[in-house]
């Protein structure tokens, strides 16, 4: 049996959006806390992802650590660096990884920013919880109206003699209020 990866439509960058995504706001480890939430104030980005020389991925840094680890420790913008505030090593997935798991590990581990890469591992594009969200929801309404479609089917004669009591229900009501 193949894997849900195998099949299409499963990993990452088969869905259509995913070629959409703009370019992740990368930055090094050395620059400055302040020159990175000014490039995500002007893209309206709420992470940057932080990477090596060779563009791979050793950290990333959210609005929520910039908050947490900088603000309340009181540290400066200006002269702290995101090597100091960023979550190392973060979960990367790669392109071909199946979409249903990430989500499940996402929701699972409780991250909300998924950096994705490339066979070599180079940054291509950061997923959210909300990606997968609007990726799922069409996957989603159609199972419920498969299912919907299925139980309607399968009960079909109860169907029919409750719409017949509620049609005949209806008529009575009409015709008592017409009479009255």
């Amino acid at each position: 049996m193949p894997s849900q990866a195998d099949r299409p439509g499963n990993r990452l960058m088969d869905r259509p959006e995913y070629a959409s995504k703009p370019q992740p706001l990368t930055r090094g480890p050395k620059t400055t806390v302040y020159d990175s939430a000014k490039a995500m104030a002007e893209k309206n980005y709420g992470s940057v992802i932080v990477v090596d020389d060779d563009d791979k991925v050793i950290g990333v840094v959210t609005e929520r650590d910039i908050m947490n680890k900088l603000v309340v420790n009181e540290l400066d913008a200006k002269t702290t660096t995101l090597s100091q505030i960023m979550t190392k090593n973060p979960r990367v997935a790669r392109e071909s990884d199946d979409m249903i798991d990430w989500l499940r590990i996402m929701s699972n581990e409780r991250f909300r920013r998924l950096p994705v890469v490339d066979e070599e591992g180079r940054i291509q594009a950061i997923l959210t919880q909300g990606d997968f969200v609007s990726y799922t929801w069409p996957d989603l309404l159609h199972q419920m109206r498969s299912i919907a479609t299925a139980t309607v089917f399968k009960n079909w004669a109860i169907f029919l003699i409750v719409g017949g009591i509620a049609l005949y229900s209806l008529i009575m009501v009409v015709v008592v209020s017409y009479v009255l």
